[in-house]
């Protein structure tokens, strides 16, 4: 009997994902990804959002504590050049999503303390060598070895080369998030890099951590925050398609919620996409969600899926090219190109190869390129 009711709940999850799979739209299993890497999924609180887009996901007192950084690294690293804030909001993003959950006081001070694994060899966390105490636990609050500290995860050995007074109250804490970040901004200048020259940035994070795998991830969201900071010309763009664009871009930086959106705005999404990523805890859009709410601003009706969405409207084949596309367009993905009972994925064309994407669990409404998501099936025009 028991066995029976096993087989049953795996059967009825097997269909709430079929069912799913026609609700919302995600990347298929494989998707290669072209302009930006896959990002590490991680569920992201409403409360950390920033308003005004450029800034994405990140706490105000986090973004200004990363332009402070900026501002004062040339004092101790006068030969770095190329700095900017979406380097260390990258490398931050990874090593602690800004910090998210934590309270961060009016002085940059965080709480609860920020602290990684003990490096002790055990294996937890992925370390498998021990690392001796070096600071006899002043920053990493225990003498038995070394933990990573803070907000940009720094051992204790390493803030004491590069640890700087960022804040002014003359002490240089690791848990503070203006001294933190600019010791990090010390610490990827090396001693002079130009990390406006991309294989210079790409040394920097090395150093950081040693792991390709590292490297691509936080390089994503260096692209992602600097993309994000650029607003596209909109300039000759007008009518119905200027308040779809202008709509869609107002939501950059509000997470993926994977069933999340509609016509009223972002939502808490449903359980589960096909890759297991949850978006009942997020709210957010995802890409269908996103382009019906952004549509309905111009008083146009879309159906929920991205498939049933090629069905409305002036079908732009995929043979015509993305040459064809104009601002507003709906772009769509197929796993196979030419069936659009296939597509699983939909933007909206912005101009210069770029879209409002809403692209995966894990990432938020960005500007993307075209060519970001595989199997492009063209677009439809909805004016």
């Amino acid at each position: 009997m028991r066995q029976s009711r096993r087989r049953l709940a795996k059967w009825a999850c097997v269909l709430v994902l079929l069912l799913l799979a026609g609700v919302c739209c995600a990347a298929p299993v494989g998707n290669a990804i072209s302009a930006y890497v896959a990002l590490k999924a991680q569920a992201e609180d409403a409360s950390g959002i920033a308003e005004g887009g450029s800034a994405a996901d990140i706490p105000p007192r986090m973004l200004t504590a990363y332009k402070r950084a900026v501002q004062q690294v040339g004092r101790y690293v006068p030969k770095c050049r190329g700095m900017r804030w979406q380097i260390l909001a990258g490398i931050a993003k990874v090593e602690s999503n800004h910090a998210i959950g934590h309270s961060i006081d009016a002085n940059g001070d965080i709480r609860p303390k920020i602290y990684g694994v003990l490096l002790n060899g055990s294996g937890q966390g992925g370390n498998t060598t021990a690392v001796a105490d070096t600071d006899n636990g002043r920053w990493d609050g225990t003498a038995n070895g070394e933990r990573a500290v803070g907000p940009f995860q720094f051992l204790p050995s390493t803030w004491e080369r590069v640890g700087e007074d960022g804040n002014g109250d003359h002490v240089a804490d690791p848990h503070n998030a203006d001294d933190a970040a600019l010791g990090a901004a010390i610490y990827t200048c090396g001693s002079g890099r130009d990390l406006a020259q991309r294989d210079q940035l790409t040394a920097a994070l090395l150093a950081y951590n040693q792991s390709r795998t590292y490297v691509a991830n936080v390089l994503g969201w260096i692209d992602q925050y600097t993309a994000a900071a650029k607003d596209p010309d909109l300039g000759d763009v007008t009518g119905k398609a200027r308040v779809v664009l202008e709509a869609a871009l107002s939501q950059r930086g509000v997470p993926y919620s994977w069933g999340g959106g509609d016509a009223s705005g972002p939502s808490y999404g449903i359980c589960c996409s096909p890759s297991g990523k949850s978006g009942a805890q997020i709210k957010g859009f995802d890409c269908s969600g996103l382009t019906a709410f952004a549509y309905a601003q111009a008083g146009i009706s879309l159906p929920r899926t991205a498939a049933a969405q090629a069905g409305v409207g002036q079908r732009i084949p995929a043979s015509l090219g993305t040459g064809v596309l104009q601002p507003g367009d709906l772009v769509f993905y197929a796993t196979i190109p030419g069936r659009d009972l296939t597509i699983y994925h939909v933007g909206i064309y912005v101009g210069a190869g770029q879209m409002v994407n809403a692209p995966r669990p894990g990432t938020v409404v960005r500007l993307d390129a075209v060519s970001a998501m595989s199997g492009y099936a063209g677009g439809t025009r909805l004016r």
